[in-house]
């Protein structure tokens, strides 16, 4: 097929807002933890990105979309990238750009995951772990979803990564910090953010890349991009006035709370993006921001250590957004049809795809945690965790 130039400028500009996210993830954590650990949330999101873009490029788009295996996962027909040209070849764009498009995502769901680790992890033990989660469970959820699996061939629907992404990374959150264990001194003192306004910031920079994680996912510069991109902001922007709703009923209505409830409302439009209008949209996102709103009192009532939240935004809010696909999936913007247009076939694959990746996420990670705690160690000594890991892992302090 010939180069579509429009379609090839969009997808690059995507990937462009997409790899911005990675850093927002790192700014939106940052804010979040002590001072003496601010250097150090920041810099796992950027040593996320520089780590999944190798194994990537290495074997992680081959065990992604290379030739099915078992509908598991993909072969290593593709290792290294063999045999990936710049030419438009079956599609519109350059299969080069697709690679790169995808290495974004891959990314970002690592960044997620250092939620879980957050103030406490050894650095050394975080590559290991980061390479082989991205290998184990990030790569065949990949494969799954888009790349000929099981899910894609059942007719499980997921636009932009709601299961890949966001399932992957909360439900792996959740496992990794039941391994890890809590910070020191947690449910007995005050763990205060240190700069909420830098966590505005990151919010911000996710909102922004976001456009390009759900529009850019319809691999074209149309009609359904531009549904996308508008459905997008819907459920964020009622999302974060959902959770600000609920927040203000228990207390002040934090600007923490605010922009937590916006990204709960970007996780959950995430796979349904492509298919679903903005009715739709307004109640996915206002589900989600009260939903997840309510996973983080639960976590705290339990006295549960996953730091930042990821389990509770990410995992529960792309749990949602999976289910939802399947309801309100509408012919009107794709040639899906959900439960409310009469295909409980659709609810149903939708169901047992994020269902499963549930289980693989969280069975997968615990394992490979388990694993990497036994034999290295997965936290730094109390003493390091008490200097904070800025210096005892870095050597560097972040400014007053």
């Amino acid at each position: 097929m010939a180069l579509d130039t429009g379609a090839t400028a969009w997808i690059l500009a995507s990937t462009a807002l997409v790899m911005l996210m990675t850093p927002g993830v790192g700014f939106f954590y940052g804010g979040m933890v002590r001072r003496k650990n601010l250097i150090s949330m920041i810099a796992l999101s950027f040593i996320a990105f520089a780590l999944a873009s190798v194994q990537w490029v290495v074997a992680g788009y081959s065990l992604s979309f290379g030739p099915d295996i078992g509908g598991l996962i993909g072969g290593l027909d593709l290792f290294g990238l063999a045999g990936i040209g710049m030419d438009a070849g079956e599609g519109t764009y350059p299969p080069i750009l697709f690679v790169m498009w995808q290495l974004v995502f891959a990314t970002v769901a690592l960044a997620i995951l250092t939620s879980a680790v957050a103030e406490r992890v050894k650095l050394s033990s975080f590559l290991v772990l980061g390479l082989l989660w991205t290998t184990l469970v990030y790569d065949p959820l990949a494969h799954w979803a888009w790349g000929g699996g099981w899910a894609m061939d059942l007719g499980a629907l997921d636009f932009a990564g709601g299961t890949v992404v966001h399932i992957s990374s909360g439900f792996g959150a959740l496992a990794l910090a039941l391994v890890i264990g809590k910070r020191v001194g947690y449910g007995q003192h005050s763990f205060e953010p240190t700069n909420i306004p830098m966590t505005l910031l990151g919010a911000g920079l996710l909102w922004f890349g976001w456009f390009g994680f759900n529009s850019g996912s319809a691999l074209a510069a149309d009609g359904l991009a531009a549904n996308a991109f508008l459905v997008t902001n819907t459920s964020a922007a009622i999302g974060a006035l959902a959770w600000l709703a609920a927040s203000w009923l228990h207390g002040k209505p934090s600007s923490l709370g605010f922009v937590s409830g916006g990204i709960a409302g970007l996780v959950a439009i995430t796979p349904a993006a492509g298919y679903v209008g903005v009715p739709a949209s307004l109640v996915i996102g206002a589900v989600a921001g009260l939903l997840c709103y309510a996973c983080m009192l639960l976590r705290l009532r339990v006295g549960f250590d996953e730091s930042l939240d990821a389990w509770a935004i990410h995992g529960m809010g792309g749990l949602w957004g999976a289910v939802a696909t399947g309801i309100f999936a509408s012919t009107a913007i794709n040639k899906y049809p959900g439960l409310l247009e009469g295909s409980i076939t659709q609810f149903v694959n939708n169901v047992l795809g994020a269902g499963a990746a549930v289980v693989w996420a969280f069975g997968v990670t615990f394992v490979i945690a388990w694993i990497v705690k036994r034999t290295m160690g997965l936290r730094v000594s109390e003493e390091e965790e008490y200097v904070g890991l800025d210096i005892a892992q870095h050597g560097e302090r972040a400014t007053t």
